[in-house]
């Protein structure tokens, strides 16, 4: 699924504290906002090991015996041996999401030691067939999104016991997802009690820009990852102050193809289009909209200038999402954004 993109070589986050109430802007900040921002009297952070799910494949020649040593983490040892006289071909793929540790010695003249870490739990099965020749495989089957699952379970059933509705905000970069939650916040400031993530690769731009906003933020680097994760949301929430927010924001990172794929723990899913981006965005992203609860067509102030064809991308939406609720706005000058906050109001509980 990352497996091309960087993702599976990533092996930590960075979850980074906005003071409240800051009203320095991220122009004037940005000098300071880079992934390692410890020094910035206005963000305190920490650094996450975080082991990515990822498959690979190793093959190598020998003879002799040899020994395979299988370590896990739940303290199971399990060796298996072979006697060979001939040279063959050895190859290992594994598809898994637990933590593994492979050695293999041989009693040739060298010897090769393969480490692999995988997080997640130690459910797999080996299939330790032997075709007839000289080749052995072994398949070991997973659900790789089995550990992101259970975190987003988690998730949500903490943020449904604090009562608080959670938006997860996904869109492609430049669509205007900061825009949007930094004109919401303004908006519904007296209305509701929010609480923001904001997702980025790098820098804390987006969340110095919301700064201004008495809430707490948190900004999430996640280095090489493309997108946000229930395991992040999950550490996240660990370092907000919670008990008088009734609303949680979390900004994705800007990508039309994982973020759709990860279920945070959200109450719902917002995917936000730009015209800027074309009518037929959601015909070639159908994942990430076919999810979505609700769709805002954002800077339809400018929809005319860049030839946008509305009732054609109306059209694309209710094919591939006809349940969402479709809201057209400018953040930039707030046309149609009383209808976003109708969304937010008629599903986050009041009164806390």
């Amino acid at each position: 699924m990352c497996k091309d993109c960087g993702c599976s070589e990533n092996t930590g986050f960075e979850i980074h504290q906005i003071n409240r109430g800051n009203n320095n802007t991220a122009s004037e900040n940005n000098q300071n906002s880079k992934s390692k921002s410890g020094n910035d009297p206005q963000i305190s952070s920490s650094t996450h090991s975080h082991a990515h799910l990822h498959s690979h494949e190793h093959s190598h020649q020998h003879e002799n015996e040899h020994q395979h040593n299988h370590n896990h983490e739940t303290g199971q040892e399990h060796n298996h041996e072979n006697s060979h006289e001939e040279n063959h071909d050895h190859e290992h793929s594994h598809e898994h999401n637990h933590e593994h540790i492979h050695e293999h010695y041989h009693n040739d003249e060298h010897e090769q030691g393969h480490n692999h870490v995988h997080n997640a739990q130690d459910l797999h099965s080996h299939d330790p067939s032997h075709e007839t020749g000289d080749s052995r495989s072994v398949k070991i089957n997973v659900n790789v999104l089995e550990k992101n699952d259970r975190h987003a379970e988690r998730n949500r059933g903490f943020l449904k016991a604090k009562k608080i509705f959670c938006l997860n905000v996904l869109s492609s970069p430049g669509s205007g997802k900061t825009t949007i939650i930094d004109r919401t916040l303004a908006d519904m400031a007296n209305v509701n009690e929010f609480a923001v993530i904001v997702g980025d690769l790098y820098t804390q731009n987006d969340s110095l820009r919301l700064a201004r906003h008495d809430i707490p933020l948190i900004q999430v680097n996640t280095l090489s990852i493309c997108h946000l994760d229930a395991e992040m949301i999950e550490k996240a929430l660990e370092s907000m102050p919670l008990d008088d927010v009734n609303t949680l924001i979390i900004e994705n990172v800007g990508n039309l193809v994982c973020p759709g794929v990860y279920d945070l723990g959200e109450s719902a899913r917002v995917a936000v289009l730009s015209v800027t981006e074309g009518e037929d965005k959601p015909l070639k992203y159908p994942l990430l909209f076919r999810t979505a609860d609700c769709v805002l067509i954002n800077k339809i102030d400018i929809a005319q200038a860049v030839d946008f064809q509305r009732q054609k991308a109306l059209e694309n939406l209710s094919q591939i999402c006809p349940n969402a609720e479709i809201v057209e706005v400018s953040a930039k000058t707030g046309e149609g954004m009383d209808k976003w906050y109708d969304f937010i109001k008629r599903q986050s509980p009041q009164g806390k």
